[in-house]
């Protein structure tokens, strides 16, 4: 899948989203090694807490349904600004692909290419939990 087309995937993702709150769509498209691809909306909820982001929405599904391998991850929002994915869900990615390439996609189509080492440096993870 190019770089486009998983953006573009993040974008129509963003369809399907639940914010009667924000009224900020967010869409997700994680890429499995193997290529597949899992999407992911926003879902709020009245006590905000129990919200749930596109990027936690798309890895939660591709783990559920037995992939732990991902490669590249496309976020887009509904401005004309990236949109950057907030702390917790940079801490899931880690979890499980903490050199994860992202796409960071404006409303328009129009991205950045970083890393998640580049966001979260120094993370968290299995490694720190000792023996």
């Amino acid at each position: 899948m190019t770089e486009q087309e998983l953006v573009r995937a993040a974008l129509d993702a963003r369809h399907h989203a639940y914010a009667p709150y924000s009224n900020f769509h967010v869409g997700a498209a994680l890429e499995c090694e193997d290529g597949t691809v899992f999407t992911g909306c926003n879902v709020e909820n009245a006590a905000f807490g129990s919200t749930m982001c596109a990027e936690r929405t798309a890895i939660f599904k591709a783990v559920s349904e037995g992939k732990r391998h991902f490669c590249r991850i496309a976020i887009a929002g509904s401005s004309g600004d990236p949109c950057w994915p907030c702390g917790s869900c940079r801490q899931v990615l880690s979890e499980f692909a903490p050199d994860l390439e992202l796409l960071i996609s404006t409303a328009g189509g129009h991205f950045v290419k970083t890393d998640l080492t580049a966001l979260l440096p120094h993370s968290f993870g299995a490694g720190n939990l000792g023996e």
